[in-house]
């Protein structure tokens, strides 16, 4: 199934955001929705046709703009919304004929839903995919009044909130839909719109938000019950046992509040026959804050507010606001800086005191009911981890959790608290002790109906999930690992903490240029993590500059330089794979290579200057290099217009919001590729390199590089003066855009002079250098490391 056209029916948060992200993949959307009162009272006889039109989209209309200016941006690109057409569903659902796939995403109600759908089914046509996008209601009941063609080309599309940064869409065929209809959708949801699937049984709320509403109200009961502060139930149940730092208040004043309480009362009213249902009532504390309009976040105020520089906190037994307290658990503080979550689970556990004692009872209870639930809401355990770690960000989801921390340790303590254990877990126990294992080099998994393991699902263009225990790895060290692909490809895989470029790094990569003149047809270099890499290691480069080893420096300059430089002229494609944060001299080394793969969410940029530096490993010359490149040779043209720009997105420090920005900021380049799937970038980047290979690849030739010289220099420090003057930049944000602008400029040469590639890199490391040295450059790198912030200073 290809997506070429789609309609959604429904242009609230969640609709528009869908179309929004429909159109980043460059599907043409129809967005609808009813038409207002105004609209339907009809317009003056002289009123344009343009203008009742207008009135009657303006919903559709307000959903688009919302999606346009939403923060974060639902649109990669601001006219991407061109994609989008709004419409209203009296005048325009004849739209739906010619969709592949049209999308409901009305109010949470079934009666609503169904009576779109039964519009809807007028228009469609026989090849139509017509999907619900729903947090919990039954999607057979949806269509059950609908005809059988209708119903076998019906299902259930949940996709979170933001729809375009959130991975996971769950899949929930109605009891009608056909098999071949359901695998056909999913598979153009993963690769088109990049998403995570995980299918779903039609059970009220699905997985992630069935477990999700359930550990969560069992957070703030345990809470208001053991007298546990809102500041001291986020520490418990964000970060610590790997799940976001949110926790459960903070998370449900994002989510809302009143979201929060529907989702809850949903899930109560369905499970009447649930032996754990009494957890999923609302809780009193919340049903008080939604009558008093005390939604979370988009109220202004929920159990967390902002009082100008305070942060308040709702006091769970009074209602009144607090100024915001530190918890202090003697447990936790001991555990927090363990690395690995259930190690660190693990040793917390093994306290007694009540921190201790509230997580073993959220997680223990949490896990049991994951385990009890597991044939109601889904065929395996693989989809309940995928919807918790991509729904909810979890770092482990419930089942992977069990083996951290040991399923028959944790059924026996729940077996000596008198807690019933799930037979399922019983069943691990007695045949293989945990739901995940290795065996023959492969990951395999517990299944249930079978009882007994069986390989773990791949999702389709994913390379295996666990390279590194294929018997394919060929050199490793902290940082970095060199592994074999096949089909002569060789991998990079960078792994240390942000993928910061240390030596280890750099080392790697030496040592696989080095294998792949001799072993290899092509290379590719990524990552599996969520970033490629946040830069070089600044925590080094502080303490190396004030220790005073500046021979040291210069030394590791120039070999992340001649680094940078081998990967531009290796002899064989040298593919890189951006994704997630892309920045400095992460930003480099992809700068470098023969083409990039990259993934749609990367955050791309030469952020140097953000902490008093330059680009000094090839950036700020490969930027020159591009921007000449955009006039022929030939062509006699102003070439300053194009450096300006590129200096100042350097300058400012700029990183791009997706990667079609980062192409049209000069990162990417019109033949490098995006690819909407994170999990298939290191795929697509193999089929590349072969491809390149295959083709004949050669590397780039020698050029010289023209540069607006010391003429071009004065305009763009004149450019900083304005901004100085006008308070936009600090005094010192003007020495580091003089720095910038001498490399970019060429140095003291003429306007219109031709220089080296190397010529420029030796103006990057000494400036680079010179910056370092500088106490203002190191108290912005100070500053960066303590609080992850830039200093304006």
């Amino acid at each position: 199934m290809r997506l070429r056209r789609a309609a959604v029916i429904g242009a609230g948060v969640m609709g528009s955001g869908i179309a929004a992200h429909l159109a980043n993949a460059g599907v043409a959307v129809h967005l609808l929705d009813i038409v207002p009162p105004e609209g339907a009272a009809g317009s003056g006889p002289g009123d344009p046709p343009a203008a009742r039109r207008a009135v009657r989209n303006r919903i559709a209309a307000a959903g688009k703009e919302r999606a346009l200016t939403a923060s974060p941006p639902a649109f990669y690109a601001p006219d991407l919304a061109g994609l989008v057409t709004v419409g209203n569903v009296e005048d325009d659902l004849d739209c739906v004929l010619d969709a592949d796939w049209v999308i409901e995403a009305v109010v949470e109600d079934l009666a609503a839903k169904k009576a779109v759908l039964e519009k809807v089914e007028r228009f469609i046509g026989p090849g139509t995919i017509v999907s619900t996008n729903t947090s919990g209601l039954s999607i057979t009941a949806m269509a059950a009044e609908r005809t059988p063609g209708f119903r076998r080309r019906f299902l259930g599309t949940h996709f979170f909130n933001p729809p375009r940064y959130m991975k996971l869409v769950e899949i929930i065929p109605g009891r009608d839909t056909l098999p071949e209809v359901r695998n056909d959708l999913a598979e153009a949801i993963a690769r088109e719109l990049g998403k995570g699937i995980v299918f779903a049984k039609d059970t009220p709320n699905f997985i992630a938000n069935r477990i999700g509403a359930f550990t969560s109200s069992l957070a703030v009961r345990l809470a208001v019950e053991g007298g546990f502060t809102v500041e001291e139930a986020d520490e418990l149940t964000g970060r610590l046992i790997g799940r976001p730092r949110t926790g459960t208040f903070r998370l449900a004043d994002l989510v809302g509040l009143d979201t929060a309480y529907s989702v809850r009362k949903n899930v109560y009213e369905s499970l009447g026959g649930d032996p754990d249902r009494a957890v999923f009532a609302p809780p009193a504390v919340l049903r008080q804050m939604v009558e008093r309009g005390w939604l979370g976040e988009k109220s202004g105020g929920g159990f967390y507010k902002r009082q100008g520089e305070r942060t308040l906190v709702l006091d769970l037994g009074t209602l009144e606001y607090r100024p915001e307290q530190k918890p202090a658990f003697a447990s936790v503080t001991e555990v927090r800086a363990i690395p690995e979550v259930g190690e660190r689970v693990r040793t917390l556990l093994r306290g007694q005191d009540r921190a201790a004692t509230f997580v073993w009872t959220v997680l223990s209870r949490t896990l049991a009911y994951a385990a009890r639930v597991l044939p109601e809401i889904s065929d395996d355990v693989v989809n309940v981890d995928r919807a918790m770690r991509w729904g909810f960000n979890w770092e482990l989801g419930p089942f992977e959790l069990w083996d951290a921390l040991g399923p028959a340790q944790v059924a026996s303590r729940l077996a000596d608290e008198g807690m019933s254990v799930p037979p399922m877990v019983r069943q691990v126990v007695d045949r293989g002790g945990t739901f995940y294992r290795q065996a023959n080099g492969a990951a395999q998994v517990f299944d249930l109906q079978a009882a007994a393991y069986r390989p773990v699902p791949l999702q389709p263009g994913v390379l295996l999930p666990d390279l590194q225990g294929t018997g394919r790895m060929v050199e490793h060290n902290a940082d970095a690992s060199l592994i074999d692909l096949g089909d002569g490809v060789a991998y990079v895989e960078f792994h240390s903490k942000l993928n910061i470029i240390g030596a280890d790094t750099v080392r790697m990569i030496s040592l696989a240029l080095g294998r792949l003149d001799a072993d290899f047809d092509a290379m590719v270099i990524g990552s599996r993590a969520r970033d490629f890499s946040a830069g070089a290691n600044l925590a080094w480069l502080l303490l190396a500059a004030q220790e005073g080893n500046w021979e040291e420096l210069d030394l590791a300059v120039r070999e992340f330089q001649r680094l940078t430089q081998r990967i531009r002229r290796a002899q064989k494609p040298v593919i890189g794979v951006p994704a997630g944060r892309t920045l400095a001299g992460g930003a480099e080394i992809c700068l470098a290579c023969a083409r990039l793969q990259a993934a749609a969410e990367t955050y791309m940029g030469l952020v140097e200057p953000a902490v008093g530096l330059v680009p000094a490993g090839g950036g700020v010359t490969e930027m020159a290099r591009r921007a000449q490149a955009r006039i022929p040779a030939e062509v006699t043209a102003d070439l300053f217009p194009l450096i300006r720009w590129t200096w100042e997105t350097m300058t400012r420090a700029r990183v791009s919001q997706s990667a079609l920005e980062a192409r049209r900021w000069g990162y990417l380049r019109e033949h490098d590729g995006i690819t909407m799937n994170p999990d298939r970038a290191i795929q697509d980047a193999k089929d590349a390199a072969r491809t390149m290979a295959r083709l004949g690849y050669r590397p780039p030739l020698p050029t010289r590089i023209r540069v607006v010289g010391e003429r071009g220099r004065a305009g763009l420090e004149s450019f900083l003066y304005i901004l100085k003057t006008g308070g936009h930049i600090t005094a010192y944000d003007e020495v580091v855009g003089r720095k910038l602008a001498h490399v970019i400029a060429g140095g003291d040469v003429p306007e219109g002079a031709w220089v080296t590639n190397e010529y420029l890199l030796d103006l990057e490391r000494e400036a680079f250098l010179g910056l370092l040295g500088e106490p203002k450059t190191q108290d912005r790198i100070r500053y960066m490391l303590e609080t992850g912030k830039p200093l304006r200073n």
